[in-house]
This record gives structure tokens, sequence and C-alpha cells, in this order.
């Protein structure tokens, strides 16, 4: 997001983080949700690799490519998805409440045929519980690689303080673990292919279609950043070759993005005005993590391991990471 405006404006609805003072939010300034969706950098990979997990569905990427704006107006589009995103955690309740209302509303007209002929309604629940899913784990991934390390501890309280706005949506089976996501993932996974829309949309990533021409270095390495934390299961059957390796380039690109948006965040950011509901400062939650974090090794408990197999390729896109090497 580039403006106070274009994080406060939402189909003509204005929303104020800092007010009505008091009044709470979904999740609240001790959250981890908090810190997490305070770094855009983060956001967008995250934001990327769960679209990429949802249109490996054929269902779901009908929907999406046929009745939304995406194709024409990717940023218009991707900045509405956040809005909803940051005021179901930022915003205050009767805010939160009233966005996801409409969303919900506007899914409702949502229907239609694969090519293959499969029937798709948006508001059917595995499709919701899904949706839900690839977001959840997109950005918990991506923050914990490409900013700071989430402990075991908090990873938990991440996946509980998921719950209350994804049972809004219409959510019905709300994660509560990464095991739970894995699971989905399996149980889904027959359905999943490989689509030229899938290739397209990587395509508007990469070109930062509608943004600044001269970024373009940096849009490629979001999107191959945000294939690296997709499942290996998926990656492979959406057939996400060796063009999207991570390389040592992309990686410390991304990383000193995120670094910069981790201590340096927009003064009218949601995560900068929220606090101010509270009578807290501004920066309240916009502290840098402390080095090293408090997860533990990878693949010890408490750390991240690779569950999901988002390593299988690590001969070709890194080294043996240690610790201190995130």
């Amino acid at each position: 997001m580039d403006s106070r405006g274009s994080q406060t404006q939402y189909m003509g609805w204005r929303i104020d983080y800092a007010n009505p003072r008091g009044e709470p939010g979904f999740v609240g300034p001790d959250s981890v949700h908090w810190r997490i969706y305070k770094n855009p950098v983060a956001l967008a990979i995250g934001g990327v690799a769960a679209v990429l997990l949802e249109f490996a569905d054929p269902r779901i990427r009908s929907g999406v490519w046929d009745h939304s704006t995406y194709k024409a107006d990717p940023v218009g589009r991707s900045r509405r998805t956040a809005i909803a995103a940051m005021v179901g955690a930022y915003g205050p309740q009767s805010a939160a409440r009233r966005v996801i209302a409409g969303v919900n509303k506007l899914h409702a007209k949502v229907n239609g045929a694969t090519p293959a002929g499969e029937p798709y309604r948006a508001l059917d629940t595995e499709l919701l519980d899904w949706v839900s899913a690839t977001a959840v784990y997109g950005f918990l991934t991506a923050y914990d690689r490409f900013v700071a390390p989430v402990s075991a501890a908090d990873r938990r309280r991440y996946f509980a303080e998921s719950g209350p706005v994804a049972r809004l949506y219409g959510v019905q089976n709300v994660l509560t673990s990464e095991a739970d996501f894995e699971a989905m993932m399996h149980r889904l996974a027959p359905r999943f292919e490989a689509h030229p829309i899938v290739d397209e949309f990587l395509t508007i990533i990469k070109t930062g279609k509608g943004q600044a021409r001269a970024l373009g270095f940096f849009y490629r390495a979001v999107a191959r950043a945000a294939v690296s934390i997709v499942p290996a299961p998926v990656r492979a059957k959406l057939q996400l070759g060796a063009e999207y390796d991570l390389g040592a380039v992309d990686r410390m690109l991304v990383r000193a993005a995120a670094a910069v948006a981790e201590r340096f965040p927009a003064k009218d950011a949601p995560s900068t005005q929220a606090p101010l509901r509270f009578g807290l400062p501004a920066n309240s939650v916009s502290q840098p993590a402390p080095p090293g974090g408090a997860a533990g090794p990878r693949g010890a408990a408490g750390g991240r391991g690779d569950r999901f197999g988002v390593n299988a390729r690590r001969g070709r896109n890194r080294p043996p990471l240690s610790p201190r090497s995130r």
C-alpha cells in the first residue's frame, strides 16, 4: 500500500483504524497477527503463495479469473484483498464485520463452471476453507522465512487467533495447526493441476503490471520467494520449474526489503494507526524482532522444520541454513 487513502477506503466505506477509541478488534496489540501483518513484504510474498495454492484447484481458479477484475486491474484487486485482511487484524470489530459482510455479499453472486464443466460456488464451504487455509499458511510462512523466526508457541497462538475472523467468512474447518493445513492440502491434492492461468498470474506478479516498471527486479524476486514457500507437492503439480528457484540475490533482496519495512513502518499504515485506538504509541508493535527470535533450530521442536517439503529443492534453491542465516 502506498498511501493512507488506499488503506482506509473499501467499497466506498472509510475505515478508521484509530477509532472509536477503546473498541476492540478481533485480535489485539499483543497478538501474533499484529506482528506478522505489519510487514508488507511478508504479506506480498505470502499473498502470492496463497493465490498459487488456491489456483491449483480449478474451481477457485475459474471463480477468481472469471469473476474478478484481477486481469484488468491487478493492483486495485490486490489492494482490496489486502484491506480486507488488514481490517480483520487491525480494525475495530464494527468495521471488520461491515467489510466482511460486504465481501460475503459479493461472493454470494459468484458461481459458474470450470472449463471441464464442474460447477462451483464461491460460498462452497470446501473452497472457503481452502482459501482461508492458504492465507493463514502463506502469511505465517513468509514472515518466518523472510523476516524473523516464529516460535512454536507463537505459531499456536497465530492459528488460534485466526478463528473468529475466518468463521465470519463462513469457514467451517478452521486451522488449529500446520498439521491441519497439511491434511487439507493432501485431501484436495487430487484436484490440483497446472494451467496457463497460473503462468499468466505469475507473469503479472513478475512484471509488476500497473506498478513502477523500475522495480521489475524486485517483483521477480517476490514471485520467486512466493514459489519457494509453496509446498513441494503443489509446486510439482503446478509445474513451476527451475526458472522459479529462489537465488541468493533474490533472497538477499526480499530479506533486505522486509528488514527495512520491519524497522521503518509507514506512519499511516494500519499497524501504526491501530495502537492509537488503545492509547498506545504508534510504533508499539513495530519494533524489530530480537536476533534469532524465539524459535528453536530448524527442524527441531519449536523451529520451522520442513513439514511441507518447501526445502525439497534445496540443492538448487539454497545451501543448508543455520538458525542465524535466515
